[in-house]
Formats: structure tokens, C-alpha cells, sequence
């Protein structure tokens, strides 16, 4: 877990949050959804929805990728920022739009069945041909 309160935005700077509360680690998502989003693979960590608090959330586009989720990015310079499933009571954030030094680890790879084969994964996290079990 990383350290309780972070920071983060945009590349413009339109879209600021803070969270406070524990950082779930890094999950790497090879979907084709996150790589045609991102043009690679997404990063993200979660926070809890009342951990979370956003500057200029009215420059936040939402697009309905899916019949359960939605994905958030700034509409001013394109930054992907969030991910959200409906009904749930936290949204993830992309790992790349927390200042530094952010504390974040890598916890575990997701989709990979799905992933581009234009890069392998070279680390000892451990994979997840579809999304991981929740118990």
C-alpha cells in the first residue's frame, strides 16, 4: 500500500485531485479496450469514492466504453484518468497522473490473453489470463 494522501492532474493541469486513504497496487490491464485507449496497456490503483476529491471535474468527458463501465479523461488536453464501474463505490486512477513520488507498486497483470503482441511482460507479478478472482 502507498502512503495516505496523494495528488495528482492532468497534462494540462485542468483536472486536479487529491485522494487520502490506502492505494490498492498497480493492476496492469492488457485489454483491448485499455490499449486502444491508452495506446499501450493501462496502470491504475483504486480509491475509495469518498477518498477522492477533483479540481475541475466539470472538464472530466465520460465515454461509456462498456455496458458497465465508463472511462474519464480530461476534454481539454486528452489525459486518460479514470475508470469506473457502475455501481461501485470507487473508481481507479491511472498510475501516470499522480505527482511524484507517488509510492505505487505493481501488483498484478489482468487480460492478459488480450494483450498487444507488440511487447511481452517481464516481471514476476502474477498474470491473469481474464480479470483476477475476487473473493
Amino acid at each position: 500500500m502507498a502512503e495516505d494522501y496523494h495528488t495528482g492532474s492532468c497534462l494540462c493541469g485542468a483536472v486536479r485531485f487529491e485522494t487520502r486513504g490506502p492505494l490498492r497496487g498497480i493492476i496492469y490491464c492488457h485489454c483491448t479496450q485499455c490499449r486502444k485507449q491508452s495506446g499501450h496497456h493501462y496502470a491504475a490503483t483504486n480509491v475509495a469514492d469518498e477518498n477522492i476529491r477533483m479540481d475541475g471535474a466539470e472538464n472530466i468527458t465520460w465515454y461509456k466504453s462498456s455496458e458497465t463501465a465508463r472511462r474519464g479523461f480530461c476534454r481539454n488536453c486528452g489525459s486518460v484518468l479514470f475508470w469506473k464501474h457502475d455501481g461501485l463505490d470507487y473508481v481507479s486512477v491511472m498510475a501516470g497522473a499522480f505527482d511524484q513520488p507517488s509510492g505505487l507498486r505493481g501488483e498484478k497483470h489482468i487480460y492478459t490473453a488480450d494483450k498487444g503482441d507488440y511487447y511481452g511482460i517481464n516481471d514476476d507479478l502474477p498474470q491473469y489470463l481474464e480479470n483476477y478472482p475476487r473473493f
